[in-house]
């Protein structure tokens, strides 16, 4: 298996990736966007600094790389760099179920349109084929949810256990209020009695928790872990963390943001913790995540930030994209 490859690595941030969704396409949900990114947001500027983000994660240690396809151009940003440098060992993940539809424009109505049928699927595969081609090692079905018919398919499943066979790990992340049921029905799926997913993407913060015991039983079951979403997009960095997390921030010394990441880091099951960074600035800080050494007391405080998982999908879905 590809992850395998990350057990080897002799750094700390081995544990710590880089997902492209908020660097691949000039709009997201993220906070502080403007901030981040400023006014140009051409292709050839999220180009360049796509690449001077690889670049520096590379440097630092990271190993794990997320794209997607409706991450605007993530994917090709990503095929771009690793035909330019020297990086054998990375594992390279994307997904597909969602199409980008927002043409490079902040203000589209819809930003993306989501179908997890058989010809999205075989549409999209070769999509992806076409950029990443071999070095695709993790190719995950993008927000699967507990109806989703992505669940249901055995045509779909057929096809996905046959890429499979051939080296490609299959895989699943979720979203939304139900995201616990959509990992257990997710692991229930076989193929020739077999489970056919290898890896579940997940959100799982310091304000959403709710699908904790269903990630330590994927990972229970032989799964590696990814967790996506570890800052809640932008609600638990600088400067819109809360006080209780500002204030722990402070007695570690380091961001809030390394803070938040760290609180995944301490679970067993946690694989790999994505990093969204925009900037070569908060990949710093997000990596020094793997140094903080948090006490019970602190993650005491840190535990009363949950919310009610409803209230917080309610919330991230009214973030804007900017």
């Amino acid at each position: 298996m590809p992850f395998a490859r990350l057990a080897t690595a002799t750094t700390p941030t081995c544990h710590i990736g880089l997902g492209l969704a908020a660097i691949g396409r000039p709009g997201y949900i993220n906070l502080g966007r403007d901030r981040d990114l400023g006014d140009d947001r051409g292709v050839e500027t999220l180009r360049t600094r796509t690449h001077e983000l690889l670049d520096a994660a590379y440097a630092q240690g990271v190993r794990y790389f997320d794209a997607a396809r409706s991450y605007g151009r993530s994917e090709e940003f990503l095929a771009e760099w690793l035909r330019k440098t020297d990086a054998a060992d990375v594992v390279i993940g994307s997904k597909w179920g969602y199409t980008y539809t927002a043409d490079w424009s902040t203000d589209a109505e819809r930003h993306e349109v989501k179908d997890h049928s058989l010809a999205a699927y075989e549409r999209q595969r070769a999509e992806t084929d076409a950029l990443l081609g071999d070095r695709l090692d993790l190719y995950q079905i993008h927000s699967v949810t507990p109806d989703s018919p992505a669940l249901s398919d055995r045509e779909l499943h057929a096809r996905l256990a046959e890429a499979a066979a051939r080296g490609l790990t299959v895989g699943f992340s979720t979203s939304g209020p139900d995201q616990a049921d959509a990992i257990r029905a997710a692991l229930a799926v076989t193929v020739d009695g077999e489970g056919l997913f290898r890896t579940v993407q997940s959100t799982y913060n310091a304000l959403e928790t709710s699908a904790g015991p269903a990630l330590a039983e994927a990972h229970d079951a032989g799964l590696t872990v990814i967790v996506k979403e570890g800052m809640a997009n932008g609600r638990l960095a600088a400067p819109d963390a809360p006080e209780p997390l500002r204030a722990v921030a402070d007695e570690t010394g380091l961001g809030p943001d390394a803070v938040a990441l760290a609180v995944v880091l301490r679970h067993p099951w946690a694989g790999v913790v994505l990093s969204g960074a925009a900037t070569t600035i908060q990949l710093a800080s997000n990596l020094h995540a793997a140094a903080v050494d948090l006490t019970d007391d602190q993650l005491s405080r840190l535990a009363a930030l949950a919310e009610e998982p409803r209230a917080y999908w309610e919330r991230r879905g009214q973030l804007p994209w900017r």
